[in-house]
């Protein structure tokens, strides 16, 4: 469960399995896409484009970000388990592709272990939880005190079913026996837009993309994922700390 709970993105800059010192001495002599698949906006998106900046210069080739979300990340990263294994074609692997989706969904499209050759680990990086300011809660218990005072009036979003974030509000649901409707987006994006407009009320949601609005006072953040507090947010404590211990 660490995974789900500490990294919104663990994640693996992968290749489709593929004899690539081979071919080493003529690397790269064409544009490399970088498949992520998830929807543009997101963390695992921002990620890739800094790191394909980079990329491309050290490279001398074009890094071209190709961002192909659905099934919980499974529609890209297959397209890349079935791309010619020539070391053109990499996926922003994340916990979800990676690791979760192998327990949720009975029959994968592609083999993690076989259809892939891992590069490096890109970024760990844990979920905050955030709330929108008209719900008064400032604390993790004043959040499980006001779901049990109103049952049936919370609703969280997530980046769509299955992803870090939906799993750990599931498990936020599952530790404390408050009711919250899951409200399933299409990547992290629009739902943290609708979680700005107040259509939603919360989200467990990767750090990076949620602090510019904390730090703005646009979302409250009572809580991180991470083992301990993020140098990011110092004042915000763990959701261990918050009376959930080994969350």
């Amino acid at each position: 469960m660490h995974p789900t709970r500490r990294n919104a993105l663990a994640a693996l800059c992968c290749a489709g399995a593929s004899p690539l010192l081979q071919a080493a001495a003529a690397w790269p002599d064409k544009p490399v896409r970088i498949v992520v698949p998830m929807a543009a906006g997101g963390n695992d998106d921002i990620i890739a484009r800094l790191v394909g900046q980079d990329l491309a210069a050290l490279l001398g080739q074009p890094v071209i970000i190709d961002n192909k979300p659905g099934a919980g990340g499974n529609i890209g990263a297959d397209a890349v388990a079935k791309a010619l294994p020539d070391g053109y074609t990499l996926v922003l692997g994340a916990v979800g592709t990676h690791a979760i989706n192998a327990s949720l969904y009975r029959r994968m499209p592609y083999d993690i272990r076989r259809d892939f050759t891992p590069i490096a680990m890109m970024a760990s990086v844990p979920n905050v939880l955030v709330v929108h300011p008209s719900l008064p809660v400032k604390t993790v218990q004043e959040l499980i005190d006001y779901g049990r005072q109103n049952p049936g009036k919370l609703n969280f979003a997530s980046s769509g079913a299955g992803s870090s974030i939906h799993l750990s509000g599931e498990m936020f649901k599952s530790r404390t026996g408050i009711e919250m409707m899951h409200v399933a987006y299409k990547g992290s994006a629009p739902a943290l837009a609708d979680l700005l407009a107040g259509q939603v009320q919360l989200m467990f949601d990767n750090l990076p993309t949620s602090l510019p609005h904390v730090q703005a006072g646009r979302l409250r953040a009572i809580a991180v994922t991470s083992l301990k507090r993020s140098a990011s947010l110092p004042q915000v404590p763990t959701v261990a700390e918050s009376g959930l211990p080994g969350f």
